[in-house]
């Protein structure tokens, strides 16, 4: 297994829509070994392929306490929506950035899984908002998106000025908390 480089925001690329997979075989399995190991070093408890610079319908989370239950969804596609949450979120691609997103509070899913079965599963807390939020990376959106202009393109102006700083270390520092 190895680390992948997350891109993070402004990035053109994390504007990228993601293709559906078509194939299921042994690279596909490494890809989603490599994005958890990826999103359990940064710490994260989500991952889209898209923030990998891979642009393929594809997103792993893991929401445990223990960090040992990772979900893998291929072609996600909400069949149904419920209720609202509004949760403080963070993104692995907006390092150290935090603010309140709506979602839906229940969602269900329908995906596949490493082999290609096709599944469906009712979410809801955590799990149905991270999903979203990944499912959110694989259509070129960001969680910054549902801020106002003004506060995004502070954000913009702020990460950009720290990758200058920081020389554009990809392994910087990043704030220890759970972030999708």
């Amino acid at each position: 297994m190895a680390l992948m480089p997350i891109l993070e925001f402004p990035d053109s690329r994390l504007r990228t829509r993601a293709v559906p997979v078509t194939q299921f075989d042994r690279q596909l399995s490494k890809l989603i070994d490599d994005m958890l190991e990826t999103m359990y070093a940064a710490p994260g408890i989500g991952l889209a392929a898209t923030q990998v610079n891979v642009h393929r319908c594809l997103l792993v989370i893991d929401v445990s306490d223990t960090r040992d239950q990772p979900h893998v969804f291929i072609n996600p596609q909400i069949l149904q929506r419920d209720g609202v949450e509004v949760t403080e979120e963070g993104c692995l691609s907006v390092p150290q950035v935090f603010e309140e997103v709506q979602r839906a509070a229940r969602v269900r899913v329908r995906a596949q899984d490493r082999k290609g079965t096709t599944f469906e599963r009712d979410l809801d807390g955590l799990l149905a908002v991270c999903l979203q939020h990944e499912m959110d990376h694989l259509d070129g959106k960001l969680f910054v998106d549902y801020l106002s202009s003004l506060k995004r393109d502070r954000i913009r102006r702020k990460l950009e000025k720290e990758r200058r700083e920081r020389g554009n270390v990809a392994d910087a520092p990043r704030r220890a908390a759970l972030v999708i």
